[in-house]
């Protein structure tokens, strides 16, 4: 059993160490209370098998490969799949390049559960390897010159033509999302993900690295579990900002939970993700077991609903993902349309933000996070960007949507410096 310094002090090597590898991930849960989550954090390192495809019959690839070895399996789901489920298309610009779907089998994987590591792949000399490793910080991370894509005006008005579509009719609610990037850039990956994780830690972080291609994140939100034959689902939808001073915060919090506005947009999508159930659920199986939960993490509190329903056995879990993919909260309602009209005022390819990534067990169990709050990263191409967006309705006021997107990204842009 470690002590909490001691645990915080190998997690830090241990990040290290499987970042000399071409490919790791590191999932952290950050000591938050999860009734679903099997490990306080996990480390896979290093890969006997690959799976990298994009959209097409990604999804089904995915099935074989999993088939195949029946091992565990880390990975990442692009938003752009969105392309395989539906009859969609993706032409906006992307300068990060990341795989729509990526998969792989890990050599060595250590979980933490209660204060022990274990090693659940590879040698159990790996621990004392770990404890031994000495690594340097290559490059000293400098303040980062952050350009966003859109003005605040260009931002304003296309949510303004959002607004009309929803006058219109055309649909009841739409995540639109603004791009914040950083060009001919070097930064350590491993130091400005810790440095992300100690100012904004969430439950559920991780650390995601392919062959220079680097996802560091922050992100408050679970996509969807499995385990057992129970799905579950957390969207967020509802965001206020924390205060120093304790009964002001208070108050900010019992006025989120009360937000007819923040409960209207968390019910649309409590709504969404229940019909996305439905598709691979037990007929009469889905409940929503929490509506309008405030949680409070270190910059914002969120208001998240659980939503939950029995796999149907005839349904192999890998369809239950593509069925509820992409989810709910980074689209809107309806789901396609909603999905069209990103594409037409988004203006960077989403790609791997607002996709997902996590883990497949050995019997099935799987979790999945929601990539938002995240700093990704290309080091071959020195491109660093991150996205933020929000849910617009009819009652939306885009100047203070704008200032909800600077909130929501002031935990990266204290990390970059900006």
């Amino acid at each position: 059993m470690k002590t909490s310094q001691n645990i915080s002090h190998f997690k830090q090597k241990a990040l290290h160490w499987a970042n000399q590898f071409e490919v790791c991930c590191f999932l952290d849960s950050n000591d938050y209370k999860d009734a679903y989550s099997a490990y306080d954090f996990i480390i896979a390192a290093d890969a006997h098998h690959e799976l990298k495809c994009t959209a097409g019959n990604a999804f089904d690839q995915l099935k074989s490969f999993y088939a195949a070895h029946k091992r565990w399996v880390f990975g990442f789901f692009g938003y752009d799949l969105k392309n395989e489920v539906e009859d969609l298309h993706s032409n906006n610009s992307d300068h990060l390049n990341f795989p729509d779907l990526y998969f792989f089998v890990p050599k060595h994987l250590i979980a933490f559960k209660n204060g022990n590591a274990e090693v659940l792949i590879g040698s159990k000399s790996i621990l004392a390897e770990i404890d031994s490793f000495q690594h340097q910080i290559e490059i000293q991370s400098k303040k980062v010159t952050i350009t966003q894509r859109l003005s605040k005006d260009q931002y304003v008005q296309k949510v303004e033509t959002l607004r009309d579509h929803i006058i219109r009719g055309d649909i009841y609610e739409v995540n639109f999302c603004q791009e914040f990037f950083a060009e001919n850039i070097e930064i350590d990956p491993v130091q400005t993900f810790e440095a992300l994780n100690q100012v904004s830690p969430t439950p559920f972080a991780g650390y995601f690295k392919v062959q220079g291609k680097y996802i560091l994140s922050a992100t408050p939100e679970r996509f969807l579990c499995k385990r057992g034959s129970k799905l579950t689902s957390q969207p967020i939808k509802g965001t206020a900002k924390r205060s120093l001073n304790p009964s002001e915060d208070e108050a900010i919090k019992s006025q989120l939970r009360n937000d007819i506005k923040e409960q209207a947009e968390n019910v649309m999508i409590v709504d969404l993700v229940r019909h996305d159930l439905t598709k691979s659920a037990v007929k009469g199986s889905v409940t929503v077991d929490e509506l309008f939960g405030i949680y409070s993490f270190p910059q914002v509190h969120q208001m998240i609903s659980t939503i939950s329903c029995q796999l149907n056995p005839e349904i192999h879990f890998i369809d239950a993902i593509k069925n509820a993919f992409p989810m709910g909260s980074m689209t809107g309602a309806p789901k396609v349309r909603a999905m069209k009209l990103i594409e037409e005022y988004e203006v960077t390819k989403r790609g791997i933000y607002s996709g997902s990534f996590g883990c497949i067990s050995p019997d099935g169990d799987f979790d999945f996070n929601v990539v938002i709050r995240s700093i990704l990263y290309n080091a071959e191409s020195s491109y660093l960007s991150f996205q933020v967006g929000g849910a617009i309705t009819y009652q939306s006021n885009a100047v203070l949507e704008y200032e909800e997107c600077l909130l929501k990204a002031s935990a990266i842009l204290k990390v970059l410096g900006s």
